[in-house]
């Protein structure tokens, strides 16, 4: 949208990482298991003094439903199911799941499949521009699910060698099953992947905040180029 100045927040179990139109360097505060939404407002509105805004993404750890969070967190506080944000900041807000904030940001056309390595598996496909939110980890895999295998418990429990193992068969899997164009890797644990299989790539964890900002933009030009 022209002449917004938005600011990015992305809601972690561990912090709350900020950026907003204009900034070159995030900023970031403790979030925790007993974070509110509340302590979420007052602590991004005392982060980010100096910086202007006029509209808001917030990429949240949670499945999010027609423009609204639809569960409570698992790794934060309680309250955030039906909290007035929009009242809390002033301005208009757009939320969409971390996974599909990251996914968007690294998003170069075509159809493509974005998987979050970190505590669980996050997931979202990308086809022409539309984003579809996915919850791939919690589909039946072995004698578990996908996230207890590549996600930080199927790590703890297997050791980094299996893990390692489980990452580019799951990968296949479900490559085989939703035939994207291609696959993008995110997440904090893919710095432990020592290769990747062909036609997958490492996004940034910086593309987040290229997400938040696309929220606001259209994807039709993005669209067309599609990744070769």
């Amino acid at each position: 949208m022209a002449n917004e100045k938005i600011l990015v927040i992305d809601v972690g179990g561990t912090n709350v990482k900020l950026l907003a139109t204009g900034q070159t360097q995030a900023r970031r505060f403790d979030s925790g298991p007993n974070l509110t939404p509340q302590d979420m407002v007052n602590g991004t509105l005392e982060t980010i003094k100096g910086w202007g805004f006029n509209a808001i993404t917030i990429g949240f750890p949670a499945p999010v439903k027609a423009g609204k969070i639809a569960l409570e967190p698992y790794n934060l506080g309680k309250g955030w199911v039906g909290f007035d944000f929009e009242t809390a900041f002033g301005c208009p807000i757009k939320f969409i799941n971390d996974a599909s904030m990251q996914a968007l940001g690294s998003y170069e056309g075509g159809k493509m499949l974005f998987l979050g390595l970190g505590t669980g598996l996050g997931s979202t496909l990308i086809a022409e521009g539309v984003v579809l939110p996915m919850e791939l980890g919690h589909l039946p895999y072995k004698k578990k699910t996908f996230e207890d295998y590549v996600g930080q418990r199927g790590m703890d429990e297997y050791g980094k060698k299996k893990w390692r193992e489980f990452v580019p068969e799951v990968i296949g899997l479900l490559s085989a099953a939703l035939l994207p164009d291609y696959v993008v890797l995110g997440g904090g644990n893919t710095k432990k992947l020592e290769s990747v299989p062909e036609g997958v790539h490492l996004g940034s964890n910086d593309n987040a905040f290229k997400g938040g900002f696309r929220l606001w933009e259209t994807l039709d030009g993005i669209s067309q180029n599609k990744k070769k």
